[in-house]
Protein backbone atom coordinates (compact mmCIF):
# COMPACT_ATOMS: atom_id res chain seq x y z
CA UNK A 1 0.00 0.00 0.00
CA UNK A 2 1.33 3.45 -0.94
CA UNK A 3 2.46 5.66 1.90
CA UNK A 4 0.95 9.10 2.52
CA UNK A 5 2.85 12.27 1.66
CA UNK A 6 4.03 13.75 4.94
CA UNK A 7 4.51 17.52 5.23
CA UNK A 8 5.27 18.87 8.69
CA UNK A 9 6.87 22.28 8.65
CA UNK A 10 7.22 25.49 10.61
CA UNK A 11 8.66 28.48 8.74
CA UNK A 12 8.61 32.09 9.98
CA UNK A 13 9.06 34.96 7.56
CA UNK A 14 8.63 38.43 9.04
CA UNK A 15 5.12 38.64 10.45
CA UNK A 16 4.01 35.43 8.68
CA UNK A 17 4.43 31.85 9.94
CA UNK A 18 3.65 28.70 7.99
CA UNK A 19 2.79 25.94 10.45
CA UNK A 20 1.27 22.78 8.94
CA UNK A 21 1.13 19.08 9.71
CA UNK A 22 -0.32 17.09 6.81
CA UNK A 23 -0.55 13.47 5.65
CA UNK A 24 -1.86 13.60 2.08
CA UNK A 25 -3.08 10.85 -0.27
CA UNK A 26 -0.38 9.24 -2.43
CA UNK A 27 -2.59 9.40 -5.54
CA UNK A 28 -4.92 11.87 -7.24
CA UNK A 29 -5.06 15.64 -6.98
CA UNK A 30 -4.93 17.40 -3.63
CA UNK A 31 -6.16 20.98 -4.02
CA UNK A 32 -4.51 23.55 -1.74
CA UNK A 33 -7.15 26.25 -1.48
CA UNK A 34 -7.23 29.63 0.24
CA UNK A 35 -7.06 33.37 -0.14
CA UNK A 36 -3.94 35.17 -1.37
CA UNK A 37 -1.32 35.27 1.37
CA UNK A 38 -2.63 32.18 3.17
CA UNK A 39 0.60 30.23 2.61
CA UNK A 40 -0.30 28.04 -0.38
CA UNK A 41 2.78 28.81 -2.47
CA UNK A 42 5.08 28.79 0.56
CA UNK A 43 3.85 25.27 1.32
CA UNK A 44 4.83 24.13 -2.19
CA UNK A 45 8.20 25.86 -1.96
CA UNK A 46 8.97 24.03 1.29
CA UNK A 47 8.03 20.72 -0.33
CA UNK A 48 10.24 21.52 -3.32
CA UNK A 49 13.22 22.52 -1.16
CA UNK A 50 13.14 26.12 -2.38
CA UNK A 51 12.62 27.11 1.26
CA UNK A 52 14.49 25.47 4.11
CA UNK A 53 12.34 25.65 7.26
CA UNK A 54 14.30 25.07 10.49
CA UNK A 55 11.62 22.65 11.68
CA UNK A 56 10.38 20.18 9.07
CA UNK A 57 9.83 16.57 8.10
CA UNK A 58 8.93 15.90 4.47
CA UNK A 59 8.49 12.36 3.16
CA UNK A 60 7.33 11.49 -0.38
CA UNK A 61 6.72 7.87 -1.39
CA UNK A 62 8.79 6.66 1.53
CA UNK A 63 11.80 8.85 0.70
CA UNK A 64 12.80 11.40 3.34
CA UNK A 65 13.42 14.75 1.65
CA UNK A 66 13.86 16.70 4.85
CA UNK A 67 14.11 15.80 8.52
CA UNK A 68 15.43 18.65 10.62
CA UNK A 69 15.75 16.39 13.66
CA UNK A 70 18.03 13.98 11.79
CA UNK A 71 19.91 16.66 9.84
CA UNK A 72 18.54 15.52 6.45
CA UNK A 73 17.90 18.06 3.67
CA UNK A 74 17.80 17.16 -0.01
CA UNK A 75 18.34 20.23 -2.22
CA UNK A 76 15.74 20.89 -4.94
CA UNK A 77 17.74 19.22 -7.74
CA UNK A 78 17.87 15.97 -5.76
CA UNK A 79 14.10 15.84 -5.18
CA UNK A 80 12.28 13.92 -7.93
CA UNK A 81 9.44 16.37 -8.47
CA UNK A 82 7.90 18.41 -11.24
CA UNK A 83 6.97 22.05 -10.64
CA UNK A 84 4.56 24.03 -12.83
CA UNK A 85 4.38 27.75 -12.08
CA UNK A 86 1.75 30.37 -12.94
CA UNK A 87 3.98 31.43 -15.83
CA UNK A 88 5.28 28.50 -17.91
CA UNK A 89 8.97 29.63 -17.63
CA UNK A 90 10.02 27.78 -20.79
CA UNK A 91 13.45 28.30 -22.33
CA UNK A 92 12.86 30.97 -24.97
CA UNK A 93 15.95 29.99 -26.98
CA UNK A 94 14.70 26.41 -27.42
CA UNK A 95 11.73 25.11 -29.35
CA UNK A 96 9.21 22.81 -27.68
CA UNK A 97 11.21 19.73 -28.64
CA UNK A 98 14.31 21.26 -27.08
CA UNK A 99 12.51 22.15 -23.86
CA UNK A 100 11.27 18.59 -23.48
CA UNK A 101 14.65 17.11 -24.45
CA UNK A 102 16.32 19.19 -21.74
CA UNK A 103 13.96 17.76 -19.12
CA UNK A 104 14.47 14.21 -20.41
CA UNK A 105 18.26 14.69 -20.21
CA UNK A 106 17.93 15.99 -16.63
CA UNK A 107 16.13 12.77 -15.74
CA UNK A 108 19.11 10.73 -16.84
CA UNK A 109 19.18 7.36 -18.51
CA UNK A 110 17.04 5.43 -16.07
CA UNK A 111 14.34 3.16 -17.42
CA UNK A 112 10.65 3.93 -17.12
CA UNK A 113 8.91 7.25 -17.36
CA UNK A 114 7.80 9.04 -20.51
CA UNK A 115 9.66 9.47 -23.73
CA UNK A 116 9.10 12.44 -26.03
CA UNK A 117 6.43 10.80 -28.25
CA UNK A 118 4.44 9.71 -25.19
CA UNK A 119 4.53 13.21 -23.71
CA UNK A 120 3.54 14.77 -27.00
CA UNK A 121 0.63 12.38 -27.35
CA UNK A 122 -0.60 12.68 -23.77
CA UNK A 123 -0.86 16.48 -23.90
CA UNK A 124 -1.53 16.77 -27.65
CA UNK A 125 1.51 18.91 -28.38
CA UNK A 126 3.07 16.86 -31.18
CA UNK A 127 2.20 19.54 -33.74
CA UNK A 128 3.95 22.17 -31.60
CA UNK A 129 7.39 20.53 -31.28
CA UNK A 130 9.12 22.84 -33.78
CA UNK A 131 7.67 26.06 -32.36
CA UNK A 132 9.39 28.48 -29.99
CA UNK A 133 7.57 29.56 -26.78
CA UNK A 134 6.72 32.98 -28.25
CA UNK A 135 4.80 31.20 -31.03
CA UNK A 136 2.49 29.42 -28.59
CA UNK A 137 -0.79 30.49 -27.02
CA UNK A 138 -1.00 30.74 -23.24
CA UNK A 139 -2.78 27.40 -23.05
CA UNK A 140 -0.24 25.72 -25.31
CA UNK A 141 2.68 27.07 -23.27
CA UNK A 142 1.15 25.72 -20.07
CA UNK A 143 0.57 22.28 -21.62
CA UNK A 144 4.23 22.21 -22.69
CA UNK A 145 5.27 23.25 -19.17
CA UNK A 146 3.25 20.36 -17.71
CA UNK A 147 4.81 17.94 -20.22
CA UNK A 148 8.28 19.20 -19.30
CA UNK A 149 7.55 18.67 -15.61
CA UNK A 150 6.37 15.12 -16.29
CA UNK A 151 9.45 14.38 -18.41
CA UNK A 152 11.62 14.36 -15.29
CA UNK A 153 9.72 11.27 -14.02
CA UNK A 154 8.60 13.00 -10.82
CA UNK A 155 7.32 11.28 -7.71
CA UNK A 156 5.01 14.25 -7.19
CA UNK A 157 3.80 17.08 -9.42
CA UNK A 158 3.39 20.56 -7.93
CA UNK A 159 1.12 22.99 -9.76
CA UNK A 160 1.06 26.57 -8.46
CA UNK A 161 -2.07 28.22 -9.86
CA UNK A 162 -1.26 26.99 -13.38
CA UNK A 163 -4.38 28.59 -14.87
CA UNK A 164 -4.13 31.98 -13.16
CA UNK A 165 -2.30 33.62 -16.06
CA UNK A 166 -4.55 32.37 -18.88
CA UNK A 167 -7.93 33.60 -20.03
CA UNK A 168 -11.24 31.77 -19.68
CA UNK A 169 -11.00 30.11 -23.11
CA UNK A 170 -7.51 28.78 -22.38
CA UNK A 171 -8.62 27.53 -18.96
CA UNK A 172 -11.32 25.47 -20.65
CA UNK A 173 -8.67 24.13 -23.00
CA UNK A 174 -6.29 23.00 -20.25
CA UNK A 175 -8.74 21.57 -17.69
CA UNK A 176 -9.56 18.40 -19.69
CA UNK A 177 -5.85 17.60 -19.94
CA UNK A 178 -5.43 17.98 -16.20
CA UNK A 179 -8.39 15.65 -15.72
CA UNK A 180 -6.74 13.13 -18.02
CA UNK A 181 -3.47 13.29 -16.07
CA UNK A 182 -5.41 12.78 -12.83
CA UNK A 183 -7.23 9.74 -14.20
CA UNK A 184 -4.40 8.07 -16.10
CA UNK A 185 -1.24 8.75 -14.12
CA UNK A 186 -0.16 7.38 -10.76
CA UNK A 187 1.70 10.61 -9.94
CA UNK A 188 0.18 12.49 -7.00
CA UNK A 189 -0.41 16.20 -7.59
CA UNK A 190 -0.61 19.20 -5.28
CA UNK A 191 -2.66 21.87 -7.01
CA UNK A 192 -2.63 25.39 -5.57
CA UNK A 193 -5.63 27.54 -6.44
CA UNK A 194 -8.13 30.04 -5.12
CA UNK A 195 -10.70 29.12 -7.81
CA UNK A 196 -13.55 27.05 -6.37
CA UNK A 197 -14.59 25.72 -9.78
CA UNK A 198 -11.11 24.24 -10.38
CA UNK A 199 -11.24 22.55 -6.99
CA UNK A 200 -14.66 21.03 -7.73
CA UNK A 201 -13.62 19.76 -11.14
CA UNK A 202 -10.16 18.38 -10.48
CA UNK A 203 -9.51 17.49 -6.86
CA UNK A 204 -10.14 14.37 -4.84
CA UNK A 205 -8.73 15.79 -1.60
CA UNK A 206 -8.85 19.33 -0.22
CA UNK A 207 -6.55 21.33 2.04
CA UNK A 208 -7.89 24.73 3.10
CA UNK A 209 -5.28 27.29 4.17
CA UNK A 210 -5.72 30.43 6.23
CA UNK A 211 -2.98 32.67 7.67
CA UNK A 212 -0.31 29.99 7.33
CA UNK A 213 -2.35 27.22 8.94
CA UNK A 214 -4.37 24.32 7.58
CA UNK A 215 -7.92 24.86 8.85
CA UNK A 216 -9.40 21.86 7.00
CA UNK A 217 -8.02 18.73 5.37
CA UNK A 218 -10.01 15.81 4.00
CA UNK A 219 -11.83 14.15 1.08
CA UNK A 220 -13.18 16.75 -1.31
CA UNK A 221 -16.95 16.23 -1.12
CA UNK A 222 -16.94 15.87 2.65
CA UNK A 223 -14.79 18.96 3.19
CA UNK A 224 -16.69 21.17 0.74
CA UNK A 225 -19.94 20.39 2.55
CA UNK A 226 -18.70 21.55 5.95
CA UNK A 227 -20.56 24.56 7.37
CA UNK A 228 -17.82 25.73 9.72
CA UNK A 229 -15.28 26.92 7.14
CA UNK A 230 -15.29 30.70 6.63
CA UNK A 231 -13.41 30.52 3.32
CA UNK A 232 -16.09 28.23 1.87
CA UNK A 233 -19.07 30.16 3.24
CA UNK A 234 -19.36 32.87 0.58
CA UNK A 235 -21.31 33.00 -2.65
CA UNK A 236 -19.29 30.07 -4.02
CA UNK A 237 -20.29 27.72 -1.16
CA UNK A 238 -21.35 24.48 -2.82
CA UNK A 239 -21.62 20.74 -2.42
CA UNK A 240 -20.15 18.21 -4.81
CA UNK A 241 -21.96 15.03 -5.84
CA UNK A 242 -20.29 12.16 -7.69
CA UNK A 243 -22.46 9.90 -9.81
CA UNK A 244 -23.12 8.75 -13.35
CA UNK A 245 -25.44 9.55 -16.21
CA UNK A 246 -28.49 7.32 -15.81
CA UNK A 247 -30.45 8.47 -18.86
CA UNK A 248 -30.65 11.25 -21.43
CA UNK A 249 -33.92 12.95 -22.33
CA UNK A 250 -33.28 13.98 -25.94
CA UNK A 251 -36.60 15.82 -26.25
CA UNK A 252 -35.87 18.26 -23.41
CA UNK A 253 -32.06 18.18 -23.67
CA UNK A 254 -31.65 16.99 -20.11
CA UNK A 255 -29.62 14.24 -18.44
CA UNK A 256 -30.57 12.45 -15.25
CA UNK A 257 -27.65 11.90 -12.89
CA UNK A 258 -27.79 9.09 -10.34
CA UNK A 259 -25.77 9.61 -7.15
CA UNK A 260 -25.63 8.07 -3.68
CA UNK A 261 -28.76 9.77 -2.37
CA UNK A 262 -31.06 10.20 -5.36
CA UNK A 263 -31.12 11.61 -8.87
CA UNK A 264 -30.84 15.07 -10.40
CA UNK A 265 -31.82 16.45 -13.77
CA UNK A 266 -29.16 18.67 -15.36
CA UNK A 267 -28.61 20.19 -18.80
CA UNK A 268 -27.48 17.57 -21.31
CA UNK A 269 -23.76 17.95 -22.01
CA UNK A 270 -23.66 15.25 -24.68
CA UNK A 271 -22.56 12.48 -22.32
CA UNK A 272 -23.77 8.92 -22.80
CA UNK A 273 -25.51 6.80 -20.18
CA UNK A 274 -23.12 5.20 -17.70
CA UNK A 275 -20.57 8.01 -17.87
CA UNK A 276 -19.17 8.99 -14.43
CA UNK A 277 -19.66 12.68 -13.66
CA UNK A 278 -19.35 15.30 -10.96
CA UNK A 279 -22.18 17.69 -10.17
CA UNK A 280 -21.66 20.97 -8.31
CA UNK A 281 -24.68 22.37 -6.45
CA UNK A 282 -24.36 25.92 -5.14
CA UNK A 283 -25.85 26.46 -1.69
CA UNK A 284 -27.72 29.51 -2.95
CA UNK A 285 -29.57 27.29 -5.44
CA UNK A 286 -31.02 25.01 -2.76
CA UNK A 287 -34.17 25.76 -0.75
CA UNK A 288 -35.91 23.73 1.95
CA UNK A 289 -39.57 22.73 2.35
CA UNK A 290 -41.34 20.74 5.03
CA UNK A 291 -43.55 18.77 2.64
CA UNK A 292 -43.02 17.50 -0.92
CA UNK A 293 -44.04 20.39 -3.20
CA UNK A 294 -46.76 20.06 -5.84
CA UNK A 295 -47.09 22.04 -9.05
CA UNK A 296 -43.57 23.50 -8.85
CA UNK A 297 -41.28 24.33 -11.77
CA UNK A 298 -38.32 22.98 -9.79
CA UNK A 299 -37.58 19.51 -11.16
CA UNK A 300 -35.15 18.31 -8.51
CA UNK A 301 -36.66 17.59 -5.09
CA UNK A 302 -34.75 15.33 -2.69
CA UNK A 303 -35.70 13.89 0.73
CA UNK A 304 -33.01 14.86 3.25
CA UNK A 305 -32.20 15.14 6.93
CA UNK A 306 -30.81 18.29 8.55
CA UNK A 307 -27.28 17.62 9.78
CA UNK A 308 -26.12 21.10 10.85
CA UNK A 309 -27.11 24.77 10.85
CA UNK A 310 -24.51 27.55 10.95
CA UNK A 311 -24.21 31.31 10.32
CA UNK A 312 -23.52 32.24 6.71
CA UNK A 313 -21.61 35.50 6.71
CA UNK A 314 -24.53 37.95 6.78
CA UNK A 315 -26.69 37.95 9.94
CA UNK A 316 -29.82 37.39 7.86
CA UNK A 317 -28.63 34.07 6.44
CA UNK A 318 -27.66 30.60 7.58
CA UNK A 319 -26.16 27.57 5.87
CA UNK A 320 -27.94 24.27 6.40
CA UNK A 321 -26.11 21.01 5.84
CA UNK A 322 -28.39 18.30 4.51
CA UNK A 323 -27.77 14.55 4.28
CA UNK A 324 -29.39 13.03 1.21
CA UNK A 325 -28.66 9.37 1.67
CA UNK A 326 -24.89 9.02 1.67
CA UNK A 327 -24.37 12.44 0.06
CA UNK A 328 -24.28 15.96 1.50
CA UNK A 329 -25.91 19.15 0.22
CA UNK A 330 -25.74 22.73 1.43
CA UNK A 331 -28.67 25.18 1.45
CA UNK A 332 -28.25 28.95 1.88
CA UNK A 333 -31.51 30.28 3.34
CA UNK A 334 -32.62 33.11 5.61
CA UNK A 335 -32.51 32.69 9.36
CA UNK A 336 -36.10 33.92 9.41
CA UNK A 337 -37.22 31.02 7.18
CA UNK A 338 -35.49 28.49 9.43
CA UNK A 339 -37.23 30.05 12.44
CA UNK A 340 -40.66 30.15 10.78
CA UNK A 341 -40.39 26.56 9.53
CA UNK A 342 -39.01 25.50 12.94
CA UNK A 343 -36.18 23.62 11.27
CA UNK A 344 -33.81 21.91 13.68
CA UNK A 345 -30.94 19.45 13.42
CA UNK A 346 -32.30 15.96 12.86
CA UNK A 347 -35.48 17.07 11.07
CA UNK A 348 -36.63 15.33 7.89
CA UNK A 349 -37.15 17.88 5.12
CA UNK A 350 -37.14 18.19 1.32
CA UNK A 351 -34.41 19.97 -0.61
CA UNK A 352 -35.42 21.80 -3.77
CA UNK A 353 -32.45 22.12 -6.11
CA UNK A 354 -33.07 24.99 -8.50
CA UNK A 355 -29.89 24.48 -10.50
CA UNK A 356 -27.00 22.02 -10.70
CA UNK A 357 -23.99 21.97 -13.02
CA UNK A 358 -21.80 19.23 -14.40
CA UNK A 359 -18.18 20.10 -13.63
CA UNK A 360 -16.30 17.02 -14.86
Amino acid sequence: MSQPIVIRTVLARGGFTLDVDLALPPRGITAVYGASGSGKTTLLRCLAGLERPPQARIVVQGQVWQDSGAGVFLPPWQRPLGYVFQEPSLFDHLDVRGNLAFALKRRGGGSGGFDLPALASMLDIGHLLARRPDQLSGGERQRVAIARALATQPRILLLDEPLAAVDVARRKEILPWLERLRDELHVPMLYVTHAADEVARLASHLVVMESGHCIADGPLAETLARVDLPLLAGEEAAALLEGEVEEVDARWHLARIMFAGGTLWVSDAGLSAGRPVRVRVLARDVSIVREPPHGSSIQNVLPCQVRAIAPAGHPSQVTVQLACGASLLLARVTARAVHQLKIEVGDRVWAQVKSAALVG
